[in-house]
């Protein structure tokens, strides 16, 4: 899979590549193959890494995308992360926490797109519904 041809220039000039990797997998799949998997897709050559929150394995998605940096294979820009903002965060001032704890889990610096996962809101207090 060759990434360069398969971008979307943005309006701020950045390219998005056009396909991504899909990160979600049901609580019974171990959290592990979302290491393996992660690793395996970049190395087939995905450069769009798309996550959530909700999905509740950030540590292990970003523990791959850094351990590819770490080897060589991709640096940071080369990868297009997405992360989405969960239905318990919409009020304005929970938007900015709910991201920094996604880029601590990741132990990322930034994400290249952030997204509403799921445009209906509900109590701060139920938290993650899976």
């Amino acid at each position: 899979m060759d990434s360069k041809y398969q971008c979307v220039k943005l309006n701020d000039s950045h390219f998005m590549p056009v396909l991504g990797f899909g990160t979600y997998a049901p609580a019974e799949v171990p959290k592990t193959k979302a290491l393996e998997a992660t690793k395996l897709a970049i190395e087939a050559g995905f450069r769009h890494i798309d996550s959530a929150h909700v999905y509740n394995n950030e540590e292990q998605v970003g523990l791959a995308i850094r351990s590819k940096i770490a080897d060589g294979s991709v640096k940071r820009e080369d990868i297009f992360y997405t992360s989405k903002l969960w239905s318990n965060s919409h009020r304005p001032e929970l938007v900015r926490p709910a991201l920094e704890r996604s880029l601590k889990n990741l132990q990322l610096d930034y994400v290249d797109l952030y997204l509403i996962h799921f445009p209906v809101s509900v109590k701060e207090d139920i938290g993650i519904i899976t």
